[in-house]
């Protein structure tokens, strides 16, 4: 516990819990901030998508891309060549994200680190 910080109030700690859960909810399951941190990096189509995201399939893939356009992170772009193009791209909403993937790539390196850590305690 630290000394002298202010708690938050019950009022707070329900407030900022339904922002968490809203936020989860949107970007539920591991696909979703990989496949926008892929669309923000550069617009792809389908199958570029599917090669850069490893181990994702394609019918996981073609439902995560309709989440993520219904709630405004990327846009489906559909072009009448023959045959039809469609390229993915991410909104401005998605850069709403960059700290979030940038504060969960910086705990992700730390906690990678630390079960290297114990792997090594243990041998």
């Amino acid at each position: 516990m630290i000394r002298n910080e202010v708690l938050p109030n019950r009022q707070e700690c329900a407030g900022s819990l339904r922002n968490v859960i809203d936020a989860l909810y949107v970007l539920n399951g591991k696909w979703k901030l990989a496949l926008i941190l892929s669309l923000v990096q550069s617009s792809k189509r389908f199958n570029e998508i599917q090669k850069e995201v490893s181990g994702i399939s394609a019918k996981v893939l073609a439902k995560e891309l309709k989440d993520l356009e219904l709630n405004d992170f990327i846009t489906r772009n559909v072009y009448p060549t023959t045959p039809v193009s469609i390229i993915y791209e991410a909104t401005g909403y998605s850069q709403t994200l960059k700290s979030v993937i940038g504060e969960l790539s910086a705990w992700g390196g730390q906690h990678r680190e630390k079960v290297k850590q114990s792997m090594r305690k243990q041998s």
